[in-house]
């Protein structure tokens, strides 16, 4: 179960890199899950999700701008495998399956990048515009998410 929700966790991390280390802290701070005894404690300190949080609005916000670039290009593609395996080990480290949850993520970011990129292609085209695209996948990431954690707990 736990390596299924890395693994899940980890496409939300190549759908929006930053939503899924924020929503995984945010439920390692409010006590949801324990990974204060892990190499991952400090996913649970009080100012971990905050600062993910403001990362992940700022991401939610420059995706919709023009300039921004592919999520394929190698800088995009490499930050979303190691949120990817950042969020998908602290899944893992939950219930002592720290590198199971690690690859998990990692396989689930990959998932995610290529498969969000071909669906939002899709949308965009079907609407005729990116916007509404990108507003469906923000909806995706962030619900799925918290579903995700929320399932953890």
């Amino acid at each position: 179960m736990f390596l299924l929700l890395a693994l899940l966790i980890g496409v939300i991390s190549g759908l929006r890199t930053m939503t899924a280390p924020a929503t995984v802290a945010w439920g390692a701070a409010l006590g949801w899950f324990d990974v204060s005894q892990t190499p991952l404690a400090f996913m649970g300190y009080r100012w971990t999700p905050w600062i993910f949080t403001v990362l992940a609005i700022v991401e939610l916000i420059a995706d919709q701008l023009p300039s921004t670039p592919s999520r394929k290009v190698p800088m995009q593609f490499g930050a979303r495998i190691v949120s990817g395996a950042l969020s998908g080990a602290t899944i893992g480290a939950a219930s002592s399956l720290f590198f199971g949850g690690l690859i998990a993520g990692v396989i689930g970011a990959v998932i995610g990048t290529y498969g969000g990129a071909a669906v939002r292609g899709r949308l965009a085209a079907a609407f005729g515009k990116d916007l509404p695209a990108a507003l469906i996948e923000d909806a995706v990431a962030v619900i799925g998410a918290v579903l995700i954690v929320g399932a953890v707990s």
